[in-house]
């Protein structure tokens, strides 16, 4: 604008044209505070401040309201019955929360979060945003804390299981053999697969254990899972509880009987002679080298296996000549491989004598081992001996009349390296999880406890000789092993060269072994 049109007129209705605009719509004043505000819009002639601080959109909501949790199983109760699992502070507790306030559902949320409370406290606090319309064209928007007092209550599930006699499925595991080992190996299995969660209560009774359920398809599921880690066969009954003759409606208690194959690993075997012809024609006297989904067996001699899979054994059940029980010690004389290999195993001729003969007579045995390996002139390895022993079987007595497999009895049977140890037992640098479960009325007397504790440490050496029976269970850190330096480590392992135990390497172990419930022997 140049400096001439300073002087220029200026029109008097341009300058008040926004005035003129501004007085069309009625002014009036707050009735509260006196403030001036559009008569058009205003809600009750209050201005936006009076209203937020006269009218109050979260009335008829609940400031407070109780929780109900379970402190067994760290439910939370969501009315009428439902129980669901919920951690502290997230967004299924959160939404318990909403759930439990009355007249919510008459304003909008806006926002919702918590309040930081001591733990203890028993108590839990949301912070609320809501908004509602005041009137016409006014939303008002407020925010409120709500408090929950958690009330503990037990869930029926928890109520059921303190309770005797609550259970609806049993499933009975039984195995007629004289030692544990097979239960403990099979305890671990329950443990790597968690097939043990929805258990009631485990009871230890006589040749087994006992599983209570409180519902016939859990058990059911347990009863698939044992069929498919063992060779068993069960059976089913039921019995009636109540009857309702009105309506018809039974309640039943349902029970399985799980027999497990009275065959464990490093058994001496007689398979009937009509058996190992069908399954191979392997030599009807051999070893059980492992126990999985089917009986597997091997034959000494020449290293030939055959699986017998759990409908052919039952079909024609047999039991074993001997267990590990029987094992005799021997000391390796002289050894000479012979060529043939099959896996972790080769053929070898060995002449052994008993180690109880040494210094009195010098009588030896030869006999055909797969072990050739891991066996060296000098060591010692336990077997069963064959001559001079009277086995009541049926089996056996067919083998010695037989013309054909008379004359292919060994005089002793090799079954593992026997490794030096210590007589005070080593700090082992793992542990194995043990499941929790009711020993009964009685509890075992002292015989019976130290042979409970003589199976253990037989299965805890199974466990540290087998690599393939480690990679099929879960094996955890010691916790005092990770406590000591790598200074007094070293003074462990150079401490005397009397212990050839095979050591366990660390990668194999798993962490977090402290939330585990163990019980150490």
């Amino acid at each position: 604008m140049s400096a001439m049109d300073l002087d220029a007129p200026v029109s008097i209705a341009t300058r008040f044209a926004a005035t003129d605009q501004q007085q069309n719509g009625a002014t009036i004043l707050c009735c509260n505070c006196g403030a001036a505000i559009d008569g058009t819009t205003a809600a009750g002639a209050l201005c936006y401040d009076c209203v937020k601080l006269t009218v109050d959109v979260s009335q008829g909501i609940q400031r407070e309201a109780t929780l109900h949790f379970c402190r067994d199983c760290d439910r939370w109760l969501l009315p009428p019955s439902s129980w669901i699992v919920a951690a502290l502070e997230s967004r299924e507790l959160l939404a318990l929360c909403l759930k439990k306030l009355r007249g919510l559902h008459k304003v909008r949320i806006i926002d919702a979060s918590f309040i930081w409370t001591e733990p203890h406290s028993r108590r839990v606090k949301v912070k609320l945003t809501i908004q509602d319309s005041v009137s016409e064209g006014v939303v008002l928007q407020q925010a409120f804390e709500v408090e929950y007092v958690v009330a503990y209550q037990q869930c029926p599930d928890c109520a059921k299981s303190y309770t005797a006699n609550t259970w609806r499925a049993c499933v009975q595991v039984r195995q007629k053999v004289p030692h544990k080992r097979t239960f403990l190996y099979l305890e671990q299995l329950i443990l790597k697969h968690g097939a043990h969660k929805d258990t009631i209560n485990i009871k230890e009774v006589k040749d087994g254990l006992d599983f209570y359920y409180a519902a016939r398809n859990q058990a059911e599921k347990f009863v698939d899972f044992l069929n498919s880690v063992a060779p068993v066969r069960s059976k089913k009954s039921q019995e009636l509880i109540s009857m309702d003759i009105h309506t018809s409606t039974k309640s039943y208690k349902f029970s399985y009987s799980v027999e497990l194959v009275p065959i464990c690993k490093d058994d001496l075997v007689a398979i009937p002679i009509k058996l190992a012809k069908q399954i191979g024609n392997i030599s009807p006297l051999g070893l059980c080298y492992r126990v999985g989904t089917t009986v597997n067996i091997l034959d000494p001699a020449t290293l030939q296996t055959a699986d017998i899979s759990t409908p052919i054994y039952w079909r024609a059940p047999f039991t074993s000549l001997a267990d590990v029980q029987e094992l005799t010690e021997f000391i390796v004389m002289d050894i000479d491989l012979t060529g043939p290999q099959k896996g972790r195993w080769a053929l070898a001729e060995a002449t052994v004598a008993r180690a109880s003969d040494l210094g009195s007579n010098d009588k030896t045995y030869y006999t055909r081992t797969h072990l050739g390996n891991v066996l060296h002139p000098g060591d010692s390895v336990m077997g069963y001996m064959l001559t001079g022993t009277n086995f009541n079987s049926p089996q056996f007595d067919a083998l010695e009349e037989s013309n054909t497999y008379s004359s292919q009895i060994p005089d002793v049977m090799l079954v593992k390296k026997f490794y030096a140890r210590k007589k005070k037992a080593k700090n082992r640098n793992w542990r194995l999880k043990r499941m929790t479960r009711d020993e009964g009325d009685l509890l075992p007397k002292k015989s019976d406890q130290e042979r409970m504790d003589k199976d253990y440490e037989m299965f805890l050496r199974d466990v540290e000789e087998d690599e393939e029976l480690r990679q099929t269970m879960a094996l955890y850190k010691a916790q005092q092993q990770q406590k000591i330096d790598a200074e007094a480590m070293s003074v462990v392992e150079t401490d005397d060269g009397e212990d050839e135990t095979p050591r366990i390497d660390m990668e194999e172990l798993l962490d977090e072994f402290d939330d585990l419930a163990v019980t150490d022997r």
